[in-house]
């Protein structure tokens, strides 16, 4: 319940602060007695389409710990700890980046995920429940797999592909319930629009949402085919591979909030609304790999 309410504030508050930043801006005057001014309209939708994606990247670190409740290691309490740190560390260096933040969340599933505003600052969390379920050999590959979601840069991509879908639902959307407006309403000399065109908006806003978020994750899990790669490349591919087939063996629903589970390990079951392959695909895909 607290992770749910956590994420409603949230996005209530950034609506709230990109409303204001449109009303300062002009933007959101696009509806004129000469008709859709669509220049406006457009800059209108990047506002609330761009801006409310980038906010949300750039809190994402923010977001990622107070729902799930992830304690970042500072000082190594454990030998299990120390190891975590030095694995994130040598792997992070193998691939190029900066050392991510690495924190441990209370959950029962084995799962873990990477997120933050860019690959030079990004965050690895893993679960309890998967420290305590698997060898570290299989942590190894699994924390190769974030790693090379933050090397790879998935979180900005997969930001800017949200964006700008966002904003085209949101253009889209009002431009169709602004020309079904005017044809339920040709006879009507009163200007300005009617209850049509609010209405057709948000229908079209929530069926093209649906069509936008397959897109998103049809990206998803195009990328997760690329971080199993970069975790064979870090850790090897035999346990990369070892690392999937525990996870199969283990899976459970993941209780990983929503807007952190296109970084999670554990896949989905909806074929189009899936975040990740099946693992099956996932662990013959590699398989299949040279290397």
């Amino acid at each position: 319940m607290k992770r749910i309410l956590l994420f409603l504030l949230t996005n209530i508050a950034i609506v709230l602060v990109l409303g204001v930043v449109c009303s300062v801006l002009g933007v959101d005057r696009f509806l004129t007695r000469q008709g859709l001014n669509l220049p406006m309209l457009l800059a209108f939708s990047a506002v609330l389409g761009m801006g409310g994606s980038f906010i949300s990247l750039a809190i994402s670190k923010w977001m990622a710990k107070m729902s799930t409740g992830a304690q970042v290691i500072t000082e190594p309490r454990s030998a299990q700890e120390a190891w975590l740190l030095a694995t994130v560390e040598r792997e992070a260096r193998a691939a190029g980046i900066s050392t991510p933040e690495v924190a441990v969340y209370e959950a029962p599933e084995p799962n873990a995920f990477a997120t933050g505003a860019s690959k030079n600052h990004a965050l690895v969390a893993v679960s309890t429940g998967l420290l305590q379920s698997m060898t570290q050999e299989e942590i190894e590959a699994v924390l190769g797999h974030e790693i090379s979601h933050a090397a790879n840069g998935d979180m900005v991509t997969l930001t800017l592909i949200q964006g700008v879908l966002n904003t085209f639902v949101i253009f889209l959307s009002r431009v169709v319930g602004y020309f079904v407006d005017g044809a339920l309403r040709r006879d009507d000399d009163r200007g300005g629009v009617g209850m049509g065109y609010y209405i057709t908006s948000m229908v079209m806003q929530v069926l093209l949402g649906f069509l936008a978020t397959m897109i998103v994750c049809a990206f998803s899990r195009w990328r997760e085919f690329h971080a199993d790669a970069g975790g064979a490349h870090l850790a090897g591919k035999r346990k990369m591979i070892a690392a999937l087939q525990r996870l199969k063996s283990l899976h459970e629903p993941s209780t990983l909030p929503q807007n952190m589970a296109a970084f999670g390990i554990a896949g989905g079951v909806a074929q189009l609304f899936a975040t990740h392959p099946p693992l099956e695909e996932r662990i013959a895909r590699l398989q299949a790999s040279n290397g």
